[in-house]
């Protein structure tokens, strides 16, 4: 979206050369507060709070450490429990060092693990400002029975292999997943696209591909994405989510795939933090695992 704006601001300019100078001077707005809040089942909270990048800001690392948010509070609970998350620096897989809010673990009886089926509240308060979202950790509605590769010979290599699910929907309609994969000690990794929900497979048992995950920092290319290789240990991470986690990252998953189409529709972020960009979103979580045959 940011090269197609170029595009248009280049072309107006070429356009009306002739007749009078143009001079553009785009507004920057306030800085908005980013939430990435992730509550996984059997597992503690995690939630990144930073700051939106103006539209011409250098991203460098020096304009990433400055985005992070410090000092705020911030508050997970359930239906009768709450936690306050202190900050730390922890480990990303696949990103780095980040700061990040937390359990403290070193108190047992003060923080909890995510339960399946159940709902999360998340209370942060940053620079005087206030705000709240709730997720839930979704039942396993979408059961994934098994995964299997299918050998794919890729122009002279033999030794590609797409992955393949076969996956069980619950009778209720309304349910979402989304799913990374790991190739052998790599971190989990999205495809470009990830989620998927059961408008037209609902209380079916059916089989689609699952694409190799991604960094989508990285150039990919087109002739091999989605494949993975002969002797490769893959790991599925497959997970349940509520609608709202769902359009967040099917927007995201969207505006990727659509990055310096001049054609693609605009893409509306969806986040559920009210007042704020980003997400708060619960994963019910299986795994899988096979060894990719050479």
């Amino acid at each position: 979206m940011r090269n197609f704006l170029m595009i248009i601001v280049t072309v107006a300019v070429v356009l009306s050369a002739c007749e009078k100078d143009i001079s553009v001077d785009p507004q920057q707005g306030e800085a908005s507060l980013v939430v990435e809040g992730r509550f996984e089942s059997n597992q503690y909270p995690q939630v990144v709070l930073t700051r939106s990048l103006s539209y011409f800001t250098k991203v460098d690392p020096a304009a990433l450490v400055n985005s992070f948010v410090h000092n705020a509070q911030v508050i997970v609970s359930d239906s009768s429990r709450s936690m306050t998350l202190k900050e730390a620096i922890v480990q990303i897989p696949g990103i780095g060092a980040v700061f990040a809010y937390i359990p403290d673990t070193t108190r047992p009886s003060a923080v909890f693990k995510g339960k399946t089926g159940s709902r999360y509240t998340l209370k942060i308060t940053a620079d005087n400002k206030s705000y709240e979202s709730v997720t839930t950790i979704p039942l396993h509605a979408f059961h994934l029975d098994s995964i299997w590769s299918q050998r794919v010979k890729i122009k002279d290599d033999t030794l590609k292999a797409r992955l393949w699910a076969r996956i069980t929907d619950a009778a209720t309609p309304g349910n979402y997943a989304r799913y990374f994969t790991r190739r052998n000690r790599e971190p989990f990794l999205a495809g470009a696209n990830s989620t998927f929900d059961d408008q037209v497979v609902n209380g079916t048992t059916f089989e689609i591909p699952l694409d190799a995950g991604i960094d989508k920092i990285k150039r990919v290319d087109p002739e091999t994405y989605g494949y993975f290789n002969g002797g490769d240990t893959v790991t599925v991470k497959f997970c349940n989510v509520d609608k709202a986690t769902f359009s967040f990252w099917r927007a995201l998953d969207f505006a990727y795939n659509s990055n310096g189409n001049p054609f693609a529709s605009p893409t509306k972020i969806i986040g559920n933090v009210p007042g704020a960009l980003g997400y708060w979103g619960g994963y019910a979580v299986a795994y899988k695992r096979i060894i990719i045959r050479k």
